[in-house]
């Protein structure tokens, strides 16, 4: 009797093959379901995505993330093929703000910038004047001019965290991530330092303000994997999307982690399945692509985003 661990080691070594026929790359966001982080070549956070989608000489992307997330791919390498796995991966928190919205919103202001979050559309990031991740978000507002408004979107959590680390003044466009927003609360926190009194809690800046002000620390994903093997403590309550809790106990199997909610599950991102990416790879499904003259407006916020370092 075929089992599941057979039928997945058959579907990965379909995948491997496929690769080696096609020169594809596989990136996946921490986020992902572990057997895609398994087959990925690269598990990372949005920037560190970017880059290696900017950087790889691979000709096809096979995008394990999100639709915004394979349209900055599309965009930085224009000469590949960039397959997503599930054309309906969106994300709500872009699909909060829109290009005419953002124009709108702009000509309330004279000559703003706009910081736009990684998470938005290729429309709003072609109207904006640098992008940014939850990781660089910080440097890349502290590297901007005072003279004129900074309009940051769409995240009004992530542009509260960086308003008061950067100590500028941010007009910030009300949206937010249902997931970072709506499923790990401050009572979340209480129950787990209570259940767990020696861990550290790491959150991510897309939570509220008032679960970030009850953390140690507020981090990215790509910072809480890179924090969390340096650190001497030995336990640590995660806040963020529950996908990355596979990545820290795979490379930190010494050390114990705990979701701050159990809930706290992207829907979206959970729709990438490792038969999806085998078919979109057989079949090259799904393929990205992003109109010439937005996707030229957009390179420039994406590129100024890659040249500053993270926190």
């Amino acid at each position: 009797m075929t089992t599941l661990v057979n039928i997945m080691n058959e579907i990965t070594e379909k995948i491997n093959k496929l690769k080696k026929e096609k020169n594809a790359v596989i990136l996946a966001h921490i986020y992902q379901l572990p057997e895609i982080q398994d087959v990925a070549d690269f598990v990372g956070d949005s920037l560190d995505l970017s880059r290696k989608a900017a950087d790889t000489h691979a000709e096809r992307i096979v995008f394990c993330g999100v639709h915004f997330m394979a349209e900055t791919a599309a965009i930085l390498s224009p000469d590949k093929k960039v397959i997503i796995p599930d054309a309906g991966a969106g994300c709500p928190m872009a699909d909060m703000i829109t290009a005419q919205a953002l124009r709108e919103f702009k000509s309330k202001y004279k000559n703003p910038v706009v910081v736009a979050y990684v998470n938005t559309s290729a429309e709003v990031k072609a109207e904006s004047d640098i992008c940014c991740t939850s990781s660089n978000a910080v440097n890349v507002v502290k590297s901007l001019s005072q003279d004129a408004a900074v309009i940051f979107v769409p995240d009004r959590n992530l542009g509260s965290y960086v308003q008061k680390q950067s100590g500028k003044d941010l007009v910030i466009w009300n949206g937010f991530c249902p997931t970072h927003n709506n499923l790990m609360l401050p009572e979340h926190i209480i129950e787990a330092k209570r259940a767990h009194p020696e861990a550290e809690v790491l959150v991510h800046p897309e939570c509220r303000p008032e679960v970030v002000a009850l953390a140690d620390y507020a981090m990215s994903t790509g910072q809480m994997c890179r924090y969390v093997p340096a650190s001497k403590t030995q336990e640590f309550i995660i806040g963020t999307e529950t996908g990355i809790l596979y990545k820290l106990a795979k490379e930190n199997p010494d050390k114990k982690f705990y979701p701050l909610s159990e809930l706290a599950v992207c829907p979206n991102m959970k729709k990438i399945t490792i038969d999806k990416v085998l078919d979109a790879l057989a079949n090259d499904k799904n393929i990205v692509t992003v109109p010439q003259d937005i996707a030229q407006k957009a390179r420039q916020p994406i590129e100024k985003m890659l040249k500053i370092k993270s926190v």
